[in-house]
């Protein structure tokens, strides 16, 4: 590249500059250095304040021209480059410099971002966390084989020591958003698949999914079996429990290794399908079942005590199963849980 220079140097001033800054910045990749020599090292080049700003953790780095961190306020930037990786924005880089912009500004911006860009991924803290759905899908697929499922979570960005858990997501908001939140500190990648939206990380908390949000959660195992967890899990969510847990499962797992043809012939659940167009029956029904009480139901309803009770008795009569006796309760959740099964 200096050869090249040198060569082009006589030919355009501008072209000269520009050559001489890409090489400028390809020097600094080759020394790997981390973000704050990398934007001390652009403040000096340019000669004015040089910033950076991670989006994910708000890190600003601003840095004057003799290699100190800028102490003055933040001025109006004159020049700014996006910090992109796998096409989502993760950060800016700008200059602060007093006057007219340097014609060689946005030259030096763009190769200022590009080697951000370098940096975060090999350093982090932040990585993007959208990625090719290709790649996910290998990872998670049961045709992968192994070879090609550690590659594709090494390309990932995930270390082949830490075990990797598989979120199946139904949601209206962006998945980069959701993965942000429910897994603020681990490694967390996320693609859509069809109609379900694919969450891969290596810790999460489920209490920090945002309302409206439906997710089926798979074990730390290989990530074949925990996305087929996952998806099992996601068919046993409802308004009451939005995100559930596989292991949380236990033996109700298996209601969804029932044939379809069977579940809707089965007397119990085709007696759900019957009042499913009722909502205040099903909702009662659903509370009811999940308490096992009818105080603690009506408390959750917001109704007296003998309003859920005569709704409880009059929804026995119809599909003919004693509400109030420990059979009874067991097989109406059972069927309200495989009949929410046929609806997924």
């Amino acid at each position: 590249m200096e050869a090249l220079a040198i060569r082009l140097s006589g030919l355009d001033p501008y072209v000269d500059g520009a050559i001489r800054i890409i090489a400028f910045y390809d020097t600094l990749m080759r020394r790997r250095v981390d973000l704050p020599a990398l934007v001390r090292a652009s403040a000096g080049l340019a000669e004015c304040v040089a910033g950076f700003r991670l989006h994910s953790t708000g890190r600003v780095i601003r840095v004057a021209p003799d290699g100190r961190q800028a102490s003055s306020p933040p001025a109006t930037a004159s020049t700014t480059a996006p910090i992109t990786l796998d096409e989502e924005e993760v950060g800016t880089v700008w200059l602060e410099r007093p006057g007219p912009p340097n014609p060689l500004d946005e030259v030096l911006l763009d190769r200022l971002a590009i080697s951000a860009a370098a940096v975060v991924e090999r350093y982090g803290p932040a990585r993007t966390s959208m990625a090719d759905p290709a790649l996910v899908e290998l990872a998670i697929s049961s045709d992968s084989d192994e070879a090609a499922r550690a590659r594709a979570l090494r390309l990932l960005g995930f270390s082949a020591d830490l075990p990797v858990r598989v979120v199946a997501v139904r949601s209206q908001l962006p998945l980069d958003q959701i993965g942000a939140l429910v897994c603020p500190a681990g490694q967390v990648k996320a693609a859509a698949l069809a109609d379900v939206g694919v969450i891969l990380t290596t810790t999460i908390d489920p209490t920090r999914f945002p309302a409206g949000v439906r997710a089926g959660i798979g074990a730390a195992d290989s990530p074949d079996r925990s996305w087929r967890q996952a998806r099992t899990a996601l068919r046993f969510t409802s308004p009451r429990e939005p995100v559930i847990r596989y292991e949380d499962l236990g033996a109700l797992a298996l209601l969804a290794e029932i044939p379809q043809d069977a579940t809707r012939d089965n007397t119990d659940v085709a007696a759900i399908a019957r009042i499913a167009g009722n909502p205040e029956d099903m909702e009662t029904l659903d509370t009811y079942c999940a308490t096992g009480s009818l105080r603690r139901a009506a408390d959750l309803l917001h109704l007296h005590h003998s309003s859920v009770a005569r709704r409880i008795e009059q929804l026995a009569k119809t599909l003919g199963i004693e509400l109030t006796e420990p059979t009874g309760l067991i097989r109406a959740r059972l069927a309200l849980i495989a009949w929410r099964l046929l609806d997924h």
